[in-house]
């Protein structure tokens, strides 16, 4: 269209038009950048979601059971120690050995000679060769009673009734021994109720009531409170203690085991709470102030009483995590460096009681090194978000936990009385992670506290070298066994 006739200039056509392009140009600039936002966001997602499924129990905290069918290849984050499979030596065997006093002996006698058919049933017997047969007698329940005298006095005229012994209470009942085997089937091999009186019926040819049961664990709770008292006042006590959680359906809602522990002691507690809460309520970290082996869960640190060691196994899955998912060289180094300083920790002398300032120096220096190397192949957001902060991926995030709490990642090559890893309370915790897969879920909050009580009773007993039937049968005899309490480095 010819300008001149529309009343516009050429000039103010060309001038709107250019706006008009500008505001076009803006419009599509925005969608552009609302598009970039979106693409960004799909990015992070879809790294979560490729994060989430790379994770296993080989390179994160996840259980074995969560691997699901497709099991990853196992790969022991341990090095190879050079020596041969089996026992090693100095390890103490358990062949099976003829006794010098066996119960029975049971003749078998020679009345032809095998090789002439002779008649040997008049000839003399020159030797013996002996095998021994190792097997249980029959078992049956023993039945003993107690009868109390009635007589009349002679001079009152009166009757006289001699007294039961303190523990026969009722005209029937069951004895020591028996509730200990119930309580052992139920509570340490973790055999449900209605099996365990099976068992009872197999093995003792008597199928109690499962009454028994409930009775006998309300009973050994009760017996073992004075242990259980010691066991925490010594926790409290340690220079080094092992603490961990993990989730515990009470009820069919989501409660929180609490396990503190050490070579000797094991103490465990269920709460509500996972947190400060639970741990608060279980009553050993308030009062501790040695040093307390966890995982990096933040919980821990808002006990300043004590010092802290954090877990090396959970870090080395963490990093073979991030050298398997995003292949930086730092992951491998620190993995490297960890287990160095574990085989020097492992071949000082055992008059040591840290590595030498020089090998600290060493290490620890190597390890600023790799830390460097880390966080510049991790820089932080070059736009951070105008709340809140930014988010960071995990690499960043492992980065900065090691390098902000460095003393207690290698805590372990200053004193050697600081374990490398927190295996010790996940191993305490595994059985009883067991004994839900099992059962499901504790019907009763009694019943998973109680659970908690006599495991921790019997574990002790374990780690101290108590065989546990004696420990449950000296408990409903009225003498639990008393852990010593700790006195202080000798």
């Amino acid at each position: 269209m010819d300008a001149s006739l529309t009343g516009i200039t050429r000039e103010q056509l060309l001038q709107l038009e250019k706006e008009t392009l500008i505001d076009l140009l803006l419009v599509a600039l925005a969608r552009i950048e609302e598009l970039e936002q979106q693409v960004a966001q799909q990015n992070e997602r879809l790294h979560k979601l490729e994060d989430s499924l790379a994770k296993n129990s080989q390179n994160s905290g996840k259980p074995p059971s969560s691997d699901g069918l497709k099991k990853p290849k196992t790969r022991s984050l341990r090095r190879a120690s050079g020596r041969r499979a089996g026992g090693q030596k100095g390890h103490k065997g358990h062949t099976l050995e003829m006794v010098a006093e066996p119960h029975y002996q049971e003749v078998v006698t020679v009345t032809t000679c095998p090789h002439c058919a002779h008649d040997l049933s008049q000839a003399a017997t020159i030797g013996h060769e002996k095998r021994q047969l190792f097997d249980l007698p029959p078992i049956e329940i023993e039945v003993t009673e107690y009868q109390a005298e009635i007589k009349q006095c002679p001079h009152c005229q009166q009757q006289a009734k001699a007294t039961f012994p303190e523990t026969i209470t009722a005209p029937v009942q069951y004895g020591p021994r028996l509730k200990a085997h119930a309580v052992y089937f139920n509570q340490y091999q973790l055999i449900p109720w209605a099996r365990t009186c099976e068992a009872f019926g197999d093995l003792y040819n008597h199928q109690p009531a499962e009454a028994f049961l409930q009775a006998a664990l309300q009973d050994c709770d009760e017996q073992i409170k004075p242990t259980l008292e010691t066991i925490k006042a010594s926790l409290q006590v340690e220079k080094v203690a092992h603490f961990d959680e993990t989730g515990l359906r009470v009820l069919g809602k989501l409660h929180w085991l609490h396990v503190a522990s050490t070579a000797r002691l094991t103490y465990y507690d269920v709460q509500a709470k996972r947190g400060q809460i639970g741990m608060r309520a279980m009553g050993i970290l308030p009062q501790f102030k040695g040093r307390a082996i966890h995982d990096h869960y933040k919980s821990y640190f808002q006990f300043r009483n004590c010092l802290h060691g954090l877990c090396n196994a959970h870090h080395l899955r963490e990093l073979q995590f991030i050298t398997d998912q995003y292949q930086q060289p730092w992951a491998t180094q620190m993995s490297e460096l960890l287990l160095d300083i574990k085989a020097a920790v492992a071949q000082a002398p055992a008059t040591h009681h840290s590595l030498s300032p020089y090998q600290c120096r060493q290490f620890s220096d190597t390890y600023d090194e790799i830390l460097v190397t880390g966080l510049a192949a991790n820089p932080m957001p070059e736009k951070p978000p105008k709340r809140g902060r930014p988010k960071q991926t995990p690499p960043k995030n492992l980065l900065d936990r090691l390098q902000k709490y460095k003393l207690q990642v290698l805590a372990f090559m200053y004193d050697f009385r600081v374990p490398f890893t927190n295996n010790l309370a996940e191993r305490d915790v595994r059985m009883v992670k067991v004994k839900q897969k099992i059962s499901g879920s504790f019907r009763t909050l009694k019943g998973a506290k109680i659970f908690c009580t006599i495991r921790s009773y019997i574990s002790t007993a374990r780690k101290q070298g108590i065989n546990v039937l004696d420990a449950l049968e000296n408990a409903f005899s009225g003498n639990p066994f008393l852990p010593s309490v700790y006195q202080g480095p000798t």
